[in-house]
């Protein structure tokens, strides 16, 4: 017995967000998008969304076609149906002589959003859409949050024993995890496209907030510190720096950050000293779809506070701290039904630590 349609829609979209994947941490402020063109059970090309400005995936894949009249098209999210920095898809799916379309999921960006279906059903071209839409949604995740929510989807990580310490009482934290867990940390960072931390870990550790023990790009750096308080000395002291500030930091130290080439923005007074969706919503607006937190406890417990944790990625190390510095830090809740829980968490061992990812309740639905 030969399989049904649904399962070899089923089979194909899974290529198709396998392609999809290969885009990670370099298509924003694009949507991550695969794309093969099948016909008769045979791939006749396939593509995918290498970066921002380059060929959309469909025209990647169209262009490995030598013909595809009456080919079947896979691709996770609609085509699109405006000139941006490249043409749009959907007209090019109808001149190319497809005769079906199967669609993951609808473009949640106004531009788009059904007007790609339209164009292809107008040429009478047979649309399926929904297939395997539950991970169509979950890959492009912060493409969706920022187009719906204008914000980034923001990962919390931290590293933490197995008494929910992130240091000892005294500050030392090098190295709660071993290697494994530190480059497994390093790949994350490599999936986003910024990354944040607080004036007090600047302080504190001195990171660089680079990739180094993986391959991959490096994000953007963001730091929050309010007073303009980041030394000329630290390593993030640097071009390419956002530091998100307020009106309390001097003019002399603007200045001084300003020349040293990093990008200073004054944002309103709010959680943790700074609003964090304003700066948030800055970000959305140059085209960040995903951020990693990598604040000590205090900014954590902000961004938890705020409402505005999409997801947690924990390493925990088997090692007990004894009397430490939290994870959630400041955090206090009344009673057990105000805490956070995070849902569909899953556990996997990363060397002799292991990792725990889930998502927030109070996460807002894709």
């Amino acid at each position: 017995m030969g399989l049904s349609r649904r399962k070899i829609d089923e089979y194909f979209m899974r290529r198709a967000l396998s392609l999809a994947l290969r885009g990670t941490g370099r298509t924003s402020p694009n949507p991550m998008v695969g794309c093969v063109v099948v016909r008769d059970g045979r791939v006749l090309g396939e593509g995918f969304h290498s970066c921002c400005g380059e060929d959309h995936a469909e025209r990647a894949a169209l262009g490995k076609t030598a013909d595809a009249r009456g080919a079947d098209i896979y691709v996770n999210l609609e085509p699109c149906s405006h000139f941006g920095r490249t043409p749009p898809c959907a007209p090019l799916i109808v001149e190319r002589g497809v005769s079906r379309a199967v669609v993951g999921m609808t473009d949640p960006d106004v531009r788009v959003s059904g007007r790609g279906l339209d164009i292809l059903r107008s040429a009478g071209i047979a649309v399926e859409t929904g297939i395997l839409g539950e991970e169509c949604r979950w890959i492009n995740r912060g493409f969706i949050r920022r187009v719906t929510l204008g914000r980034p989807w923001v990962t919390v990580k931290g590293a933490v024993s197995l008494d929910g310490g992130m240091a000892l009482e005294s500050g030392e934290s090098r190295w709660i995890t071993g290697p494994d867990a530190r480059a497994a940390a390093h790949r994350l960072r490599s999936e986003h496209d910024a990354v944040l931390v607080g004036a007090g870990t600047v302080a504190a550790d001195d990171p660089e907030l680079t990739v180094r023990h993986t391959c991959g790009d490096s994000p953007m750096r963001i730091v929050l510190d309010s007073r303009l308080s980041i030394p000329p000395g630290a390593k993030i002291f640097a071009p390419g720096t956002t530091v998100f500030t307020s009106e309390e930091a001097g003019r002399e130290r603007r200045t001084a950050a300003a020349a040293a080439g990093m990008d200073v923005v004054t944002v309103p007074s709010g959680s943790f000293g700074l609003s964090l969706s304003h700066a948030l919503s800055v970000l959305a607006a140059r085209g960040v779809n995903s951020l990693l937190v990598e604040g000590g406890p205090s900014v954590i417990a902000s961004f938890f506070r705020e409402g505005l944790v999409d997801g947690v990625a924990l390493f925990l190390s088997p090692r007990i701290l004894g009397k430490n510095r939290p994870f959630s830090g400041p955090l206090v809740f009344a009673s057990m039904d105000e805490t956070v829980r995070i849902t569909g968490a899953s556990v996997k061992q990363v060397g002799n630590d292991f990792l725990l990812e889930g998502v927030p309740e109070c996460s807002p639905a894709l």
